[in-house]
């Protein structure tokens, strides 16, 4: 074909160099035209087969490669080994189809690492929707392969370009080990550090983490092979180097989120001077408070026949024994955590007196509320301790207060 077109126009009267510039453009045109129509029947038919397939199986993963484009990169590779077959004939008087074909073999290789990089891409978006795999740390480890495929498809890009063997590559390659270690620094730490969280297991994507050094407090929502990207609470965006998870401390919520309830610990600063014994006539008057009545009766009982047993003279209150209001209030504070159908009640309850410092005696409630969602949590909180906080008043005590630096009595 080629050598009749060419002689075709020399008998015209063409020039040399004008017949043979006709018959490259002719040629062309004619490739052309053939690898559009290879390449409009090879993606009619590879995209069809992957959405017949689709509707057919029940698995989501063909549906991931048809999102991913998977099928459209894989019908470039009919029209381009179409071209690396029929160049060499129609184009066999040019020398310089040899560089097409050079080109041609590393756009077959170029598109190979893109396949494979989509392929993989699949893969992770596809794990992410088990239960099993979708709180690990998947991305750390594509972009691992990721790196190795890039690495192998760049030696041999440069490798068919060059006309060099992959071993002088290699040679190359292991002569710069220490720079190119250096430059992965992180990518190889991050990638141990990856290995590490999935074997004992410290975070997963969905944890909410604090970590004081990195300013972050708020749920995991990437790892990958260099960061790990926390979502904080305000919705800003914390980025941490992976192998940080391994180097530094930080606080892992998950226990509390899997356990039965999460715990409330805070406290009442209650003034010393509000503090004293009770007499005969306010316990008769504590006494009227449901929750504490009987404890009332039954330690004032207890109390009074000690004293009567010692003799004690109890015209003096400090004689003796005594009950005392704040003792009376912790005791109402337990009470009240115990009777509350939201402190879960198979876990600590408890209201202690902690160390006086000079804001005062702190009394600490320690129990665990059964709703562990943050704006439940701090509902169930609030209201207690709205609850405690007007109760004081009843016992005749009060709560230590600033107003400007100075202690309101």
């Amino acid at each position: 074909m080629d050598f009749d077109i060419y002689n075709f126009f020399i008998q015209k009267g063409f020039s040399d160099s004008s017949a043979a510039l006709i018959n490259l453009g002719l040629l062309l045109l004619i490739v052309i035209f053939l690898t559009l129509i290879v390449s409009f029947v090879s993606r009619l038919i590879i995209k069809g087969l992957f959405r017949q397939l689709a509707k057919r199986t029940k698995s989501k993963f063909d549906d991931f490669l048809i999102r991913n484009k998977v099928p459209t990169s894989l019908a470039y590779f009919p029209p381009l080994f179409f071209l690396i077959w029929i160049f060499p004939k129609a184009l066999a008087r040019f020398p310089s189809a040899d560089n097409l074909l050079i080109i041609l073999d590393v756009l077959v290789a170029l598109l190979t690492i893109i396949i494979i990089r989509k392929f993989f891409s699949t893969l992770k978006d596809y794990l992410k929707t088990l239960k099993n795999f979708k709180d690990k740390p998947i991305d750390s480890y594509i972009q691992v392969i990721m790196i190795f495929v890039w690495s192998v498809g760049i030696i041999v890009i440069l490798s068919l370009a060059s006309g060099q063997g992959i071993s002088t590559f290699l040679t190359t390659i292991g002569a710069m080990s220490a720079i190119i270690l250096l430059i992965f620094k992180d990518s190889i730490l991050g990638f141990v550090t990856s290995i590490q969280i999935t074997i004992n297991d410290t975070v997963r994507i969905g944890d909410w983490i604090t970590m004081k050094s990195s300013n972050a407090d708020g749920d995991v929502i990437e790892i990958n092979l260099s960061t790990v990207k926390v979502q904080n609470f305000d919705k800003t965006i914390t980025t941490i180097p992976t192998y940080k998870l391994v180097s530094d401390s930080f606080i892992n919520w998950r226990g509390m989120n899997e356990s039965e309830g999460r715990r409330i610990k805070r406290s009442l600063l209650i003034k010393i001077s509000s503090i004293k014994f009770l007499t005969e006539k306010e316990l008769k008057t504590f006494e009227k408070i449901q929750l504490i009545s009987d404890f009332i009766k039954i330690r004032n009982g207890e109390i009074g026949n000690e004293n009567k047993t010692k003799k004690i003279d109890k015209s003096i209150l400090l004689n003796g024994r005594n009950l005392t209001n704040l003792g009376i209030f912790r005791k109402y504070a337990l009470e009240y955590l115990k009777s509350h159908k939201k402190i879960n009640q198979d876990m600590t309850v408890m209201c202690r007196q902690l160390k006086p410092t000079s804001e005062g005696v702190p009394i600490e409630i320690y129990a665990f509320s059964k709703e562990k969602e943050w704006e439940d949590y701090e509902e169930i909180t609030s209201d207690i301790f709205d609850h405690f906080l007007s109760s004081l008043s009843y016992f005749n005590l009060e709560c230590f207060e600033l107003s400007n630096n100075k202690i309101i009595r």
